[in-house]
Parts: structure tokens; sequence; C-alpha cells
């Protein structure tokens, strides 16, 4: 089984050309505020952010963002389950939940920029202080002494934990081996804060990007790409923590920014056959660059920077360009309204935590074989399926996390703290 390791992964002015919609009490987005004068749609990353929360049923909601943001996540989930190189090629999923999140930015600069960011920050940091508050601990407990091993300037570096500019210090082994905690513990847990760095970089330059972008369009959409062409290639390499978080913010900038042209409603003034063919070429040119630049683990894309940006930028466009804009979901897809509703409330939380819980899965599924009589008839069988045991494993688990730390999201929001917010009528709070 494997688990993730961070990633190291012009034209002429552009008016938008529709009025935001209505405001819809109660919804918000990924990682952001409701604007006082019009509704969030909900896209990551998390919110995927990925990635992050999403607001309440209502009628004001894109159920297709929803949608998308709920598989973005759980692609992650297999993808560090399994270590499908492949399925970065399927579905780029941070891409998406980038360009889902660049959207929703641009709603919300409607109002003034700095109370935007400010109540971005407050949905975004509070999860992840909690994530902290269990995860550093531990590394203390496990005998991790950064001060004899890095000086006094680890307390600067300690800083990341509750403001991520940069990456947070970790013990590259923590814990003793066969113990409950394996070694690389530490590692695997701190691995999806790189998110949360990138997320804070776009949130703390979207003013600058969408004033940009709204004067010279194809400019600045096309410019990360070619910061990527120059610092993501090795032509220029910028050293340390901010060199990896500089190539984060380029490889991704682009689909930041094409969440701005998905709101404005610039992808529509575009033929829709012209939008597909030149995102078509796009990707084709990824595929290109990926087929000569291939790592030990093939086509994985979060490891081929140029590759990752140009087919993320495609993908995601296909995706933008064809939005039907759902208000629910339709036909069999009603069937998951539930899990999509929570999945979408809950982003942050699922991603924070998920590398933790695949570790808490395995080892309850390794526990299979302490079982008497159960190891030893099944004990082939334990072995052929143990991935997929983990799989299996991991949502009961994270259901758990909702329940633990999840309420934290809507504290953060400053809404009444709920343990499992679904959409399916009115839950109980925390």
């Amino acid at each position: 089984m494997t688990y993730p390791q961070p990633p190291r992964q012009d034209g002429a002015g552009y008016a938008p050309s529709a009025p935001p919609a209505p405001s819809v009490p109660g919804d918000r987005t990924e990682h952001a505020p409701v604007p006082a004068a019009r509704a969030e749609r909900v896209s990551a990353a998390p919110d995927s952010t990925g990635e992050a929360p999403a607001p309440r049923s209502g009628p004001g909601r894109d159920r297709y963002l929803d949608l998308l943001r709920s598989v973005a996540l759980v692609r992650v989930v297999v993808f560090h389950l399994f270590g499908w190189a492949w399925l970065t090629v399927l579905f780029p999923s941070m891409g998406v939940m980038f360009a889902l999140a660049g959207s929703l930015m641009a709603r919300s600069l409607a109002r003034p920029a700095g109370g935007v960011i400010r109540s971005r920050l407050r949905r975004l940091l509070p999860p992840m202080w909690a994530f902290s508050l269990v995860v550093v601990p531990v590394m203390f407990a496990l005998s991790w002494k950064p001060v004899r091993e890095e000086g006094l300037w680890w307390f600067v570096e300690l800083g990341s934990y509750l403001f991520p500019l940069g990456a947070p210090p970790f013990p590259e082994e923590n814990g003793s081996a066969g113990g409950w905690l394996e070694l690389s513990w530490a590692d695997q847990a701190a691995g999806p804060l790189w998110y949360i760095r990138a997320y804070l970089w776009f949130v703390l330059a979207s003013p600058l990007l969408l004033r940009a972008f709204r004067r010279l369009p194809w400019v600045t959409l096309l410019a990360p790409v070619a910061l990527t062409a120059v610092i993501g290639t090795g032509l220029v390499t910028v050293p340390g923590t901010f060199g990896e978080s500089l190539v984060d913010f380029a490889v991704f900038g682009s689909c930041w920014i094409l969440g701005f042209a998905h709101h404005d409603g610039l992808l529509k003034e575009i033929p829709r056959y012209l939008a597909v063919s030149s995102a078509a070429l796009v990707m084709g040119f990824g595929l290109w660059w990926a087929s000569g630049h291939l790592t030990e683990e093939g086509w994985n894309l979060d490891e081929i920077p140029l590759a990752q940006a140009t087919w993320s930028l495609g993908f995601c466009t296909i995706l933008l360009v064809h939005a039907p804009s759902w208000r629910k979901l339709p036909g069999r897809l009603a069937a998951w309204d539930g899990l999509v509703t929570l999945a979408n409330n809950r982003a942050v939380t699922i991603y924070l935590w998920h590398n933790l819980l695949l570790m808490a899965a395995a080892h309850l599924v390794d526990r299979l074989w302490a079982v008497p009589w159960l190891g030893d008839a099944f004990d082939a069988q334990i072995e052929q399926s143990y991935e997929v045991l983990v799989l299996i494993a991991i949502w009961p688990l994270t259901a758990l996390a909702i329940l633990a730390f999840g309420w934290v999201e809507d504290v953060a929001a400053r809404r009444r703290p709920r343990l499992w917010p679904n959409g399916k009528g009115r839950t109980r709070g925390a």
C-alpha cells in the first residue's frame, strides 16, 4: 500500500458578462463566507481543497460543482491508497479543486477584498489548527526533539502550523518500528498541508490576480503555465520552501484563474467547439511532455509539474465549459445527494485527516490476522484483497473523524455546530 508524499509537485480588457446571482440565506462555499449580496456556488480540495466546507442545501447551490468536489475528494483517497499513477490523468483532483475555488473567490471579491480574505482565512485555518493540536503533541510524545536537531529557528518554522505560508516541520521518522504508528506517519500526516499552503497563497493573491485578469484575461490565464515552464522544469531552480511553494502556485495558478473566467462568463463567450479543441491541444501537450519525463511511478502527473499544469488546465476547461449549473442532482445521481452534501460541508476535515485514517484503516485490517481462526482460514484472501479491505474500512473511520472534528468547520463559519450536515432535515448540534 502506498501513502502520499507532499507534492514536488493576452488580450484586451474584459468585463464580466453576467451579474451575480441573488443571495441565498445560509449558503456557503468551500473555504469562503457567503457574500452579503449574492450566493456562493459550491465548488477542493479539499476544497479540495479540494480543497473545504460547502453550503447547506438551498436553491442557490450549484450541485454540479458540489459533485465535482466530492469526486475529487474520493479520487484523492483512492490514489493515496492504491498509488495508481493513471488516476492523476483520469481525474486531476487538485486542479479541479483549485479551479472551483477560484470561481468562488471571484464571486466573493464583489465585496471589499480585506473582508473577503479575513473571512476565508477564518474558515480555513481553525480546522487546520484542530488537526495540528492532535498531530504535533503526538510528534513530541514520540521523542521528536527538533530544537536539539535544528536549533531555535525551529520555533519560527512551527508557526507554519498556525499560518501556513511555508512548509510545517515534522520528523522524517517518529515513533518505533512495529508500533501503532509507523515510522513515517508524521510525514504522511503533514502531506495534505501543502494544499492548505497553496490555497492560502491564492487567497492572498486573488485581489491582484482578479484585477489583472479583468484587464488582460488571456495573459493572466496563461502566465502561470509559462512560469511553470521556467521553474517547474529545472530551467531555473528556486531553492527551499519558497521554491516549493512557488512551483505549487505556478502549477495550479491557471486553474485558479480559470475559475475567474468561469465566474465572469468568459468561457461562455468562446464558441464551445473552439474552447474544447483548444483545451484538447493543451492536454495533448501535457501528455506529450509527461511521456518524455516519466518518473519511477510512471504517469504520475503530481511529479511532472508542466504536465500537471497543462493537463489540469485543459481538463478543467472542458468541465467548466460544459457546466450545467444543476440546482439538484439529476436522475440516479439524486440518490447520492446526502453524501455529496456531507462531503462538501466537511471537505477540509476529510482532506486533512484522510492520510492518518488510511493508516488507521490499514492497522484495522492487519488485526484480522490476529482474530482466532479467521487469520488462519482466510490468510490468502486477506492478503489478496488487502487494499480493498482498507478502502472499505476508511469510510466508517472518516465518519468518526467528521463527528469528532467536523464541527470545527461550522464554528469557523460562525454557525451552529452540526454533527452530520448532509442536508437531510435538521441536524443536532455538537
